[in-house]
């Protein structure tokens, strides 16, 4: 059996109606990066059965979005009332991944997934880089088409002697970029992975975790298939879910 791994929705309205909501390119990079079985999970907050959810799976995706962790979570106020939130996924991906890493479960974060990964072990983020003295304006142009919005934008510098650096054997390698938030501080225990070219962190990993965890700021479900830096992230990633799978189901039968 495939490890499976829970992907995170988003709450959306479709019309007249709301919606749990996650895109086809994470559940694709989930089957053919991970080589895993992707399970979407109702962001239902605290009616969330956080125990079942974890004891189901071998691993977390979580996804990017177009809504922004809500700032009360670092102690400010919203800056831009205009940009979109989503209470009900804040209150069920941050207890879920303070939970996950201390059971070592595998995580892998994208965009807000990476966002709120370093909010909810204690980082705070800048609401707009492009204010930031010194930081670029990491936002896509919306008049592009989506192949020039997710084509490669800077460069981005690996930390020697990291998960990243043994993944994918680099110093150095391009990204997209589509994204107005950003990391301000980074939470206890986070190890920084890799950075952009005016500073901003753009990928860490938990330290102090059991388990694998990689969070990056950009987004390597895109034609994932067509990238072979992509590729060997999400391979290590459901590598490490197979592993805990493994671990997982040793622990049961000699329970039993």
């Amino acid at each position: 059996m495939r490890p499976i791994v829970i992907v995170p929705a988003c709450t959306r309205d479709f019309g007249e109606h709301p919606y749990h909501a996650a895109q086809y390119k994470y559940v694709d990079a989930v089957v053919l990066g991970a080589d895993c079985a992707p399970m979407i999970l109702p962001s239902l907050g605290p009616a969330l059965d956080l125990d079942t959810m974890l004891a189901l799976c071998d691993g977390i995706m979580l996804t990017g979005s177009a809504s922004n962790v809500h700032p009360s979570y670092y102690s400010e106020e919203v800056l831009d009332p205009s940009l979109p939130q989503d209470p009900a996924r804040d209150q069920t991906t941050l207890p879920l991944i303070r939970e996950a890493v201390k059971r070592g479960i595998p995580i892998i974060a994208i965009c807000r997934g990476f966002q709120e990964m370093n909010v909810a072990l204690g980082g705070s983020l800048h609401q707009a880089v492009q204010s930031v003295a010194g930081k670029f304006d990491h936002r896509e142009n919306p008049e592009l088409g989506m192949d020039e919005q997710y084509g490669d934008a800077h460069n981005v510098t690996i930390v020697p002697g990291g998960c990243l650096e043994r993944m994918l054997g680099m110093p150095e390698i391009p990204v997209n970029s589509l994204h107005g938030q950003g990391v301000n501080e980074l939470g206890p225990g986070l190890r920084v992975e890799a950075v952009a070219e005016d500073g901003l962190v753009e990928a860490f990993s938990v330290a102090t975790a059991p388990g694998f965890t990689l969070a990056l700021q950009w987004h390597p479900e895109w034609r994932i298939q067509h990238n072979p830096y992509s590729m060997k992230m999400f391979g290590a990633f459901g590598q490490a879910c197979r592993d805990y799978q493994a671990q997982k189901h040793a622990r049961q039968r000699g329970s039993a």
